[in-house]
């Protein structure tokens, strides 16, 4: 395909793991990406990525409306990666979420855009009581609220190989004892980082055609809900272990976090990201998949690719 017949496809959050993953669907695909990133460094990290289809690298502020709308030209899809789970000294739900979409709103509009992809979380609700899921509801509406189609798809834990919270699941398998909130019964349901790779490409290069997936949010996770202590358990099988699991009160953990968030400037975690993390996930992801065309990876086969030994030795 030559260069003046390749879709471009605008990605805000390039150089997280999802951001990188997803330009290197991209370019296997031959669809080129002009990938958006904050800083110099994320931009050189980029640029080291091996994919026959070298993303084009913009470094600016996501709420630097102006910038984004020049960036924006000659895209056709953007994807808006851009998010944070905690607050702190240089980071604000206000600027991530809602500053963040109002700029991209007004690119899309400017560069004539076929459809917006935004990566939420599930629970995401203008009106929630919990900072995080409310800005990020009220991120969802502004893009709804635009000129140009979105479609939003809400997401709860990701499972990638290589990626941190793989790792992180994995050193919970590997540990001997394992101190969980409320003993590890908060029900999980991840989803394999390459199954929403799919659901991003179908809503935008692969579904073109697909009106039905213009200015609507779809709840996706992974095929099987369990609690923490349970996926923790299947992970550990992999390597013949089982941790003993310590359950710690949750109205502990919330004391930890409230205590920490008033006396450091950056908290390690806040009771926002807490409650997040903590809430359940248990939905049906069927009506998204049909929606979208795509199928999900089992959860054995996740953590035997994303957590387990073989993982190791990729």
């Amino acid at each position: 395909m030559s260069d003046a017949n390749r879709t471009t496809v605008l990605v805000t959050g390039a150089n997280g793991q999802l951001g990188r993953r997803l330009i290197e669907r991209f370019a296997r695909d031959g669809v080129a990406t002009r990938a958006v990133v904050r800083s110099d460094s994320a931009a050189a990290d980029l640029a080291k990525l091996s994919v026959a289809v070298k993303p084009e690298v913009v470094v600016l502020n996501y709420s630097d409306t102006d910038r984004l709308i020049e960036a924006a030209q000659g895209c056709e899809f953007a994807v808006h990666l851009v998010g944070i789970l905690k607050e702190g000294a240089r980071s604000r739900y206000s600027d991530a979420h809602q500053a963040s979409s109002r700029s991209l709103a007004a690119a899309a509009e400017a560069a004539g855009m076929r459809r917006i992809v935004y990566l939420s979380i599930l629970g995401a609700d203008p009106e929630s009581d919990n900072p995080c899921l409310a800005s990020k509801g009220q991120a969802e509406q502004i893009l709804l609220d635009s000129n140009t189609p979105v479609l939003i798809l809400r997401v709860a834990m990701v499972l990638g190989p290589g990626d941190t919270t793989s790792r992180i699941v994995r050193g919970e398998a590997l540990a001997r004892f394992l101190p969980l909130p409320a003993g590890g019964m908060t029900r999980a349901q991840p989803i394999y980082a390459d199954d929403l790779i799919d659901a991003i490409v179908a809503g935008t290069v692969g579904g073109t055609s697909k009106s039905d997936l213009d200015d609507v949010a779809l709840d996706l996770a992974g095929p099987i809900s369990l609690p923490q202590r349970d996926f923790i358990d299947k992970a550990a099988a992999l390597y013949g272990k089982k941790p003993k699991v310590i359950s710690v009160p949750m109205w502990l953990v919330r004391g930890i976090a409230a205590l920490a968030e008033r006396v450091l400037s950056d908290p390690p975690f806040t009771t926002a990201a807490l409650e997040v993390i903590n809430d359940d996930d248990d939905i049906d992801p069927k009506p998204a998949c049909d929606r979208l065309g795509i199928q999900l990876t089992g959860l054995d086969e996740i953590l035997r690719r994303c957590v387990g030994p073989e993982a190791l030795d990729a």
